[in-house]
Formats: C-alpha cells, sequence, structure tokens
C-alpha cells in the first residue's frame, strides 16, 4: 500500500498545483495584511517545486536508490514543471508568471535535491538518509 501511495502521490500533486495555478491568488486564503500576504505567497514558490522533487524521489525509491543520474533527471522534471505551471499561470487572468518565479522554483528543487541526494548517500541529514534508505528497501522487496 505504501508503495502505491509513493508512487501515485506525485502526481495527485502536480494536478493539484495546476488546479491551484488555475485560480486567482487569493481565492483559497488571502492574508489581512497585504504585503505579508504577498511575501508569503511569493517564498512558496522556492516551497511548492521542492516538494514536488521530494515526492518524486520517494517514488523514485520504490524502484531502485537515488543514483545520480535520477537526481539530475528528477530535478530536471521538477524544474520544467515549474517552468511549464509559470507559463500556464501567464495564461490565468489575476495571475502572472516571471522569470523571477522560475528561479525561485528551480532554486526550490535544487536546494531539495542537495539535502535529499547528500541524505541518501550518508554525506549528511543522517537521520533524513536513514529513513530515505528505509523506505527504498520497504518498497523494492
Amino acid at each position: 500500500m505504501l508503495k502505491l501511495v509513493l508512487r501515485v502521490f506525485p502526481f495527485i500533486y502536480i494536478v493539484a498545483v495546476w488546479v491551484m495555478s488555475s485560480m486567482p491568488d487569493n481565492a483559497v486564503v488571502e492574508l489581512p495584511d497585504s504585503s505579508w500576504d504577498a511575501g508569503i505567497k511569493e517564498s512558496l514558490h522556492l516551497i511548492e517545486f521542492g516538494i514536488l522533487y521530494v515526492l518524486l524521489v520517494l517514488a523514485l525509491l520504490t524502484f531502485r536508490g537515488l543514483s545520480a543520474k535520477w537526481n539530475i533527471i528528477l530535478i530536471i522534471i521538477a524544474s520544467l514543471y515549474g517552468i511549464i505551471d509559470e507559463i500556464h499561470q501567464s495564461f490565468v487572468p489575476y495571475r502572472s508568471a516571471t522569470m523571477i518565479d522560475v528561479v525561485k522554483d528551480i532554486t526550490g528543487v535544487l536546494v531539495a535535491s542537495w539535502i535529499l541526494y547528500s541524505a541518501y548517500h550518508k554525506k549528511r541529514f543522517l537521520k533524513l538518509g536513514k529513513l530515505l534508505r528505509k523506505i527504498k528497501e520497504a518498497s523494492t522487496r
């Protein structure tokens, strides 16, 4: 069951991102202070596609380990989806798309990849790496 959830969840997340990007930025939540609202929503670019990368890694671990080759492939997939999402937002009324948003999307992916790849290969974040290797072992049996 865990294997199925880990494999399907990235696709659910991709659809959720697409749906949220199709709405005005205040459709789900709007903070009373507009400067805080804008700041928090802008910083979410760093997190949103980092999360996608993490979900893709978890799905990958149900098949195989996180090699350098697969790390780069997942970075490219998550980053390309960030670019596609920005293009999509450029056609949505009340939304915007900028190159700085693309840079923030890719930065989030790169930070997440550095953390997970380092953890998986026992260079840093040892507890996280242990958890990732356990997921791989449990899923690939």
